[in-house]
């Protein structure tokens, strides 16, 4: 998981979401974005780390981050109250941010207020804290006396409105599991990661007290907030018989790894005692793999058996924001600096990794597959199996042997990818669909390449997900000259616009959720990839892609939605060409939850992982805080109960449409420890 990076800035209202049409057919409806009459008054603001919240004039009152417009050469008179006790101040900055017209003193105390007195002057473009720049960050339009604006409606839906389903908690007593997964074998037994360095087995009688494995002690220590631990468990498909299984964990700097650099992402093999596999051997340790990690953050962890026998395992970018900085190196797109996305190369990071673990090669414990597709290419790291990724978190086959990846975003969208053999998922090059630049993160350029060099693996495509979603709709003004043209279409040649274009080049089909639309100004902070539901327990979820998002915004509990992929999705070549690309995002709904572990159609908590059992039924993993101190718990999807249906998403994060008709926006939660905007969080 990745969360959030005050380094980071804040989603501009500049940003020009260039594909409206095409997020309409992927079930979101961008909303007109209104003019409020220029402020003439004192204003009033509440900081919180969270963001900015309107108090006074009444045009911005409840808005997170309003956009101030104000009458050039007017006096102000600016009152904002510390809401939640953290380290705040007000900066007032020109565009370029070179040019400083306010700068006030940090204010820590709950309740205390702050006077700003300044005239609106030329230049005046944004306003901030700097300590949590990335969230509590809101623009300044300068406007004549006579310009009065002029409030312009807003459609209600964003995402639509999906199925209602039930979630009940099976597991308690953890502290942020991280996942769940089953053994080939004929016992009822489910395992369950925790971050802290557990392994639980979950069986018919509940969670069983004592571990499967503790590895703890080999750790590195935790700080409040942290995406390293115990983070991936995959069981050898022979495990019945031979008892081995594969753990993902951070360790404290190994041999080998750089003295700057954070840690050491190990990926070790395990067997279980002679006990008929009830327990796990902590001293049958045989590490396969370290990777020195630059930052704490972007760690991925997801590793799984495909069809094929191999294991897959995903890495981050190495951490921090823009794929760039210490321990991210150079690559083929010289507009951007870094990284290691692009690179296959120098290092493993950023990639889905594909090794053999029954097979020795000549200086690895494990082998490296014929047809993996870099295999034999001077100077090219044959692990690799697809690149160009920023963080995956939830990555699941089907059972048709299809892969699906989630990759955390950064400033503005999530993503799903549908991965194939050779896959260039185009970070950081692109975030999702759209163009991406190092230097102005939240605003997307109009043109990036569309593939890669000749000279750089052949001039591979850059594909696009089969899934997005943005943080926020309400900061997205549509092209007004995108007419209705589907809005998912590329250009034949090398350069793609910014939006949501797929590789194929055709455009989007279908429409949103139908029936009543779920609005939200925030949608989330950060992918939690899932699984395609196979089960038979719950038939509005079949053949659907349940998957969610860890925050709403950072400090508010989780989300879970599905995503309906169109007919024949699954039936492409098994590399990835121009032409293996999809032909534009699925479809996407918010799951109505009830339940005692659901509040307002939504889970009561942040949604960590996803996993899924033996039978093919779904289980969410949850925690109760964004630190390594929360409680955790695993809860089943099942059928809903009767026609009791779940509240209507309402003010607990997600509007109804009557609440989005009357303007009514919720209160953003805290990224500073939740959106992996950029750079913190699992």
């Amino acid at each position: 998981m990745t969360r959030s990076d005050d380094s980071t800035p804040a989603v501009s209202r500049r940003t020009v979401l260039r594909s409206s049409a095409a997020l309409s057919a992927a079930g979101l409806a961008l909303p007109v974005l209104g003019q409020q009459d220029a402020i003439t008054g004192e204003i009033r603001l509440g900081g919180q780390i969270s963001g900015w919240v309107g108090q006074e004039p009444d045009p911005i009152a409840d808005e997170r981050n309003p956009m101030l417009r104000l009458v050039e050469g007017q006096d102000y008179t600016l009152i904002w109250e510390n809401v939640d006790g953290a380290g705040h101040n007000f900066v007032i900055e020109n565009e370029a941010g070179d040019e400083a017209f306010v700068s006030t003193d940090i204010l820590a105390t709950e309740g205390e207020t702050q006077t700003v007195e300044f005239t609106a002057q030329e230049g005046m473009a944004e306003y901030y804290c700097q300590p949590h720049s990335s969230t509590m960050h809101g623009e300044i339009e300068l406007v004549d006396e006579e310009d009065d604006g002029g409030m312009a409606a807003a459609p209600a839906q964003v995402i639509g409105q999906g199925p209602t389903v039930g979630i009940e908690t099976v597991a308690e007593g953890l502290t942020a599991p991280t996942s769940l997964t089953v053994a080939d074998e004929d016992a009822d037994r489910r395992f369950i990661t925790d971050q802290t360095g557990q392994i639980y087995v979950h069986g018919p009688d509940g969670l069983e007290d004592e571990p499967f494995l503790d590895i703890s002690d080999q750790l590195v220590e935790f700080m409040e907030f942290d995406e390293r631990g115990l983070l991936g468990l995959a069981f050898h498909p022979e495990f019945a018989d031979n008892g081995q299984f594969y753990v993902r964990y951070s360790s404290p700097p190994r041999d080998g790894t750089p003295e700057e650099y954070d840690h050491t992402f190990v990926l070790s093999e395990f067997q279980t005692a002679i006990d008929d596999n009830a327990t796990a051997d902590p001293d049958s340790e045989r590490v396969l793999l370290e990777i020195p990690e630059p930052q704490f953050n972007h760690n991925s962890g997801n590793i799984c058996f495909g069809p094929d026998g191999y294991l897959y395992v995903g890495t981050g970018d190495g951490g921090g924001a823009n794929d760039t900085g210490t321990g991210h190196v150079d690559d083929w797109y010289d507009e951007n600096d870094g990284g290691n996305g692009q690179d296959t190369q120098e290092n493993l990071l950023g990639a889905i990794l594909r090794i053999d673990v029954d097979q020795e090669g000549d200086e690895t414990p494990y082998a490296i597959p014929d047809d993996n597709p870099l295999v034999d290419q001077e100077g090219e790291l044959g692990e690799h199996y697809a690149w160009g990724f920023r963080n995956p978190w939830g990555m699941s086959f089907t059972d048709s042997g299809e892969l699906l990846a989630a990759d955390v975003g950064q400033n503005l969208f999530e993503s799903v990818n549908h991965v194939q053999r050779g896959g260039n998922y185009s970070w950081n090059v692109k975030e999702g669909t759209h163009c991406f630049s190092t230097e102005t993160p939240s605003e997307p350029p109009q043109n990036c390449p569309q593939r890669t060099p000749e000279d750089v693996r052949g001039g591979e495509p850059l594909l696009d997900p089969v899934i997005e979603y943005p943080h926020e709709i309400s900061v997205l003004e549509p092209d007004p000259g995108a007419g209705d043209d589907g809005g998912n279409e590329t250009d034949a040649g090398n350069e793609t616009t910014s939006g949501n274009e797929t590789a194929a080049g055709n455009e989007t089909a279908g429409s949103g959720g139908g029936g009543a639309g779920v609005s939200s100004g925030q949608i989330g902070v950060s992918v939690t990839g899932g699984s395609l539901y196979e089960g038979d327990e719950i038939s509005e979820l079949e053949g659907t892609y349940v998957f969610g998002d860890w925050s709403l915004d950072g400090e508010s509990p989780g989300t879970v939605f599905l995503a309906r992929p169109p007919e024949g999705w699954q039936d492409t070549e098994g590399d990835a060409t121009q032409d293996s690309g999809q032909d534009g995002l699925w479809p996407i709904e918010q799951l109505q939850l009830e339940g005692e572990a659901a509040k307002n159609g939504r889970p009561t908590g942040f949604v960590y992982a996803f996993g899924e059992g033996a039978d093919g039924e779904l289980y969410v993993l949850t925690t109760s805080t964004s630190t390594v101190e929360g409680e955790g718990a695993v809860h089943r999807l099942v059928p809903a109960d009767g026609d009791g249906g779940a509240e209507p998403a309402g003010r607990d994060g997600v509007e109804t449409d009557d609440e989005a008709t009357a303007g009514t926006e919720t209160d953003a939660g805290d990224n500073e420890t939740g959106a992996d905007n950029d750079t913190d969080g699992v």
